[in-house]
């Protein structure tokens, strides 16, 4: 490894943080090193964050792996002032160990992922100061139409008029930039039309089965699911937001339906919320139910359970293993695309899919299998699928859904090694262009 170039990984969040954020880094770090390049992460450290975390998540690290950790401000202290983003908490001492860093080592490319996003504007210092190719990675978009519907002034409205005026400044420092979907690089293009299309690709969180293969190693317990006797169980992993409420009333309005019109097979049906608040378990304060309100005014609460708290992320992938269906929700937003489909398609569970016709969601489980899919669009909102998301769930409870087996050569590219291909083909590309200049 002592030939191999090196990339620095700026990622606030690593693990053991238990946010899906840390997965584009945690993969990148593991598969990277066979397409020829060393990363070294640099976050902060797991005492600044807030919320548990998850020390087994260490286990599917490399044992080898360099990771920089710094401090923060305390949150308790930040908060006063309205300040919780680890990244704004972080800043100078990101930027100082950054410096470090590049002060003492060789070092052939920066690679900065978000959100957070705050990190993103050291892309000018970069340049500016050490000559380094910058690459920045949007996992979601640091400025979309959720946030300009908030009002301006609640805590998400300041972030998205920040976001406004900061994204520019960082985009205009990168040599290359990446998002999850071609949509979202679309909207990012429309917000600043000098960007070079050229220098954008859209490259997917993507899924590990390693990830997998260290959870078949034992026996996990899962209280989070039923033991009623013949139940027919479908799961939903993950934060219900509000760009997925109305998705979630049509779910529930199909399953009232059949309450009404199928009532054998609905006294089968369990739906099981995990991690619906997106607060971590052991975070302060009483979790707030997220599905569970809407339920109870569709008038199925009987056969839907909730834990709000986001379980540790091993424990979210053995309860996919023991569901009999999985549950994916789209948003209003097209470019939603959602991280959790790689490892849901890696678990091997009948899927069933509710989402915008233009969210990357859809071409991939038509080209990929596995997934029994109810789109809508503009002209036929998710509303208008009641009937089509019933048929659905009791095509599946009754073993009657046409689901295509998944496809393992066209689920590879979506897989870590080829990933980190793509993206080292890229460090490859702005490097030789940065030394040409």
């Amino acid at each position: 490894m002592l030939d191999m170039k090196r990339v620095i990984i700026v990622s606030p969040y690593f693990p053991p943080s238990t946010l899906a954020g840390v997965h584009r880094a945690r993969i990148l770090a593991k598969h990277l090193p066979a397409a020829g390049w060393r990363p070294t992460v640099l976050c902060v450290h797991e005492s600044f964050y807030q919320g548990a975390t998850d020390p087994e998540l260490a286990a599917l690290l490399p044992a080898d792996l360099e990771i920089v950790k710094t401090r923060a401000w305390p949150s308790r202290l930040t908060r006063l002032a309205g300040i919780g983003d680890i990244s704004l908490r972080a800043f100078h001492a990101l930027k100082a160990s950054l410096r470090d860093i590049l002060d003492s080592r060789t070092v052939d490319a920066v690679f900065i992922t978000g959100s957070p996003y705050y990190p993103m504007l050291f892309s000018r210092w970069l340049k500016e100061r050490y000559g380094k190719p910058v690459i920045l990675d949007f996992q979601d978009p640091w400025v979309s139409k959720y946030g300009a519907a908030q009002s301006r002034f609640s805590k998400i409205g300041v972030a998205h008029w920040l976001g406004t005026r900061l994204e520019p400044r960082a985009l205009r420092h990168a040599d290359f930039v990446t998002a999850v979907s071609d949509l979202q690089n679309a909207e990012m293009a429309r917000r600043h039309p000098w960007l070079d299309a050229d220098r954008m690709a859209a490259i997917p969180i993507g899924g590990d089965a390693d990830d997998f293969a260290y959870l078949s190693a034992g026996q996990r317990p899962c209280p989070w699911l039923p033991n009623t006797p013949g139940c027919f169980t479908v799961v939903y992993i993950g934060n219900v937001w509000p760009g997925a409420y109305r998705t979630l009333e049509a779910l529930f309005a199909a399953v009232a339906r059949l309450k009404s019109e199928r009532p054998q097979l609905y006294d089968r049906l369990r739906l099981v919320f995990v991690g619906s608040s997106n607060q971590p378990m052991g975070a302060s304060g009483a979790m707030a139910e997220v599905a569970m309100p809407f339920a109870r005014r569709a008038g199925i609460a009987e056969h839907v359970s909730e834990t709000p708290e986001r379980i540790p992320y091993l424990d979210a992938l053995n309860v996919m293993l023991r569901s009999d269906v999985q549950l994916m929700l789209g948003s209003d937003e097209p470019h939603y695309t959602a991280s959790k489909l790689y490892p849901t398609l890696l678990a091997k569970r009948p899927v069933l899919a509710i989402f915008h016709e233009r969210s990357s969601v859809c071409a991939i489980a038509e080209a990929v299998g596995g997934i029994l899919l109810v789109k809508f669009g503009d002209a036929a909102p998710v509303a208008t699928k009641v009937a089509d998301i019933a048929g659905a769930l009791a095509d599946l409870a009754e073993g009657r859904a046409a689901l295509r087996q998944v496809d393992n050569s066209k689920l590879e590219p979506y897989l870590g090694t080829a990933i980190a291909g793509r993206f080292a083909d890229i460090f490859d590309r702005v490097r030789t262009s940065c030394s040409s200049r």
